[in-house]
C-alpha cells in the first residue's frame, strides 16, 4: 500500500481547540494530575486536523485508551520527535520559525533552557512578531492567550507540513 498525502484541515484544529480548551473531551484520558494534560490536548488537536494516527508501537502517534497510546500523544519530547522524523502515517512536520508558523502548528516551550516541557496550538496570528502569535492549550487551560505571556527561557515551533495516509 503506498501513502496518500492528505492535506492538514487547520481550521478545524482550531475548531477543535476552541471546544475543548476550558472542558475535557470525555473519550481522551485526563492527565492533568500525572504529569500534565498539554500535550494530550494538542495531539487531539492535531488530530481533528489531520484524521489519521500511526500506530507503530513504541515509535508511532496514536491513542486508544490511557493505557495505550503512544508515548509521543502525550509526551512534548516525543511528539516533537515524532512530528519531525515521520515518514509513515499521520501528520508530518518541520521545525521552523515564527514567521512561518499558520494557525494549526505546534509551539513548544522549555521553562529551564535545557527540556521543553509545555505544547501549544497556534489559533490565531496578527503578526510575525511573538507578541501577535495567540495559542490555546491545557494544564493551566488557554484559549486566545498571547503566547508572549508566557515565561520561557526557549521556543520552538513545529509547522504541519502533511499528513500521510493509506
Amino acid at each position: 500500500m503506498s501513502m496518500k498525502e492528505k492535506k492538514y484541515n487547520r481550521e478545524k484544529v482550531v475548531q477543535y481547540a476552541k471546544k475543548w480548551a476550558y472542558e475535557r473531551n470525555p473519550k481522551y484520558y485526563n492527565y492533568d494530575n500525572i504529569g500534565g494534560d498539554c500535550t494530550n490536548f494538542i495531539s487531539q488537536c492535531i488530530f481533528a486536523g489531520s484524521g489519521v494516527m500511526n500506530y507503530t508501537k513504541t515509535t508511532g502517534w496514536y491513542y486508544k485508551n490511557a493505557n495505550d497510546k503512544s508515548p509521543s500523544w502525550t509526551g512534548v519530547e516525543y511528539l516533537h520527535k515524532f512530528l519531525v522524523n515521520n515518514k509513515g502515517a499521520g501528520p508530518v512536520g518541520i521545525e521552523t520559525s515564527k514567521d512561518n508558523i499558520e494557525i494549526g502548528d505546534i509551539a513548544q516551550l522549555s521553562f529551564d533552557g535545557n527540556i521543553f516541557a509545555h505544547s501549544l496550538v497556534i489559533i490565531r496570528k496578527e503578526s510575525n512578531d511573538i507578541d501577535g502569535i495567540y495559542i490555546a492549550t491545557h494544564t493551566f487551560n488557554a484559549y486566545n492567550r498571547k503566547i508572549s505571556s508566557y515565561q520561557y527561557k526557549k521556543i520552538r515551533f513545529i509547522h504541519i507540513d502533511k499528513v500521510l495516509a493509506y
